[in-house]
């Protein structure tokens, strides 16, 4: 039985208190005489920082390079709290870097910038990348979101990945994966439908997409993304041309009727009873909002669900991206890449679904302390690089 909120939010408060926080630093090396002190620091040390001068190149050799992440936020929408700003987002992002290490052995820090301008970010984390190995963008708000990475991306020589859009689709695609299994159908027969045109919901629909979902249709709160709408810009605009391909037009019950699959990353109480009655049958709810889902999962099953997926984790199937970040990056530091390809994340959404050996309609994907998450994602990532 889960803890009441109040219970939980009390004790976590109390825990936060007690430890000052989640995460800290320890030594790799010895420190205990002047030889150990000699080596590690002056006069040894200079002749690492020459070498690293002359050939920066060595830096994931002899630094802390090749296992270090840095989280990064301007607090701007954090979880289910929207824009609370960076002070509000630091446990978050403390959190993740225990996630990080728990889970990958991953050295990961949390900086969280006391700015939303986006060119401050770029130049900020530019700025204070040579220390990392890896920049994990994170409860950064659309559409800011998308320019920030795809310019660290481009100016970068380390890998970038904004973990609400990238490691969502991954997780979602796993979980889908496996429920097309159990409803026996192929990605290019299902009728898809996404609520929600932020960061998630458009990483979402591009990696559904190359996968091989055909009919998909995203709305937002303004209703169905159609090339119809005279109000879209940027990615939806771009999506716009990409999906709907039955040209739906009207609100977000005109495009589940007849669907498969609902997927939600938007707000919670948006999705009915009647609503999920209106789809095909055997019909898939993913209702990710946090914490109130679009539908709550004993609502959805009433009405017909065969399968409902949350965000939460006091109900079966929770879409967790503690299944896929960790994984990922721990992936692309061990092969050194620059860049977290699209193949790369089907191949780590097609390992983490292999992880269910016996998909049910209570079980479509693993949890996160099962044996082998990690290193099956990681996995994916090192062989993608190495094709």
């Amino acid at each position: 039985m889960p803890m009441p909120h109040e219970s939980l939010d009390a004790s976590s408060i109390a825990l936060h208190e007690q430890a000052h926080g989640k995460i800290g630093t320890s030594l790799k090396v010895p420190l205990e005489d002047m030889h150990d002190l000699a080596l590690a620091y002056t006069p040894g040390v200079a002749a690492v920082s020459k070498l690293l001068a002359a050939h920066p190149e060595r830096a994931r050799d002899v630094s802390i390079k090749r296992s270090t992440v840095a989280i990064v936020t301007d607090g701007s929408a954090v979880l289910g709290l929207g824009n609370i700003g960076p002070m509000g987002a630091l446990p978050v992002m403390e959190g993740k870097a225990a996630l990080f290490k728990r889970f990958a052995d991953i050295d990961a820090f949390p900086i969280c910038l006391d700015t939303q301008d986006t060119e401050e970010i770029v130049r900020t984390v530019k700025l204070i990348a040579p220390a990392f190995g890896g920049i994990n963008l994170e409860d950064i708000a659309a559409p800011r979101c998308f320019e920030i990475e795809a310019r660290l991306c481009a100016e970068l020589a380390i890998p970038v990945m904004h973990d609400d859009q990238h490691g969502t689709a991954v997780v979602v695609l796993a979980a889908l994966i496996n429920a097309l299994s159990l409803r026996g159908m192929t990605a290019g027969e299902v009728r898809v439908v996404i609520n929600g045109a932020g960061a998630a919901g458009i990483a979402i629909t591009d990696l559904l997409l190359a996968h091989g979902v055909t009919d998909l249709v995203l709305c937002d709160s303004k209703g169905i993304v159609s090339a119809a709408r005279t109000d879209l810009a940027g990615e939806k605009a771009r999506l716009a041309a990409k999906t709907n391909p039955r040209t739906l037009v009207g609100t977000l019950a005109d495009a589940m009727r007849g669907a498969d699959i609902f997927i939600g990353v938007s707000k919670g109480g948006l999705v009915s009873e009647d609503m999920v009655r209106s789809m095909r049958a055997q019909p898939v709810i993913f209702a990710m909002a946090n914490p109130e889902p679009e539908i709550m999962p004993e609502r959805a099953k009433e009405a017909g669900a065969f399968i409902v997926a949350t965000g939460r984790s006091d109900f079966p199937n929770q879409v967790n991206n503690v299944l896929v970040f960790p994984g990922v990056f721990r992936g692309a530091l061990d092969a050194g890449v620059r860049d977290i390809t699209e193949p790369m994340l089907l191949a780590a959404a097609a390992n983490l679904s292999a992880m269910v050996t016996a998909p049910a309609p209570e079980k479509i994907l693993p949890g996160p302390f099962e044996e082998g998450v990690a290193e099956a994602v990681a996995a994916a990532i090192r062989e993608s690089a190495a094709a």
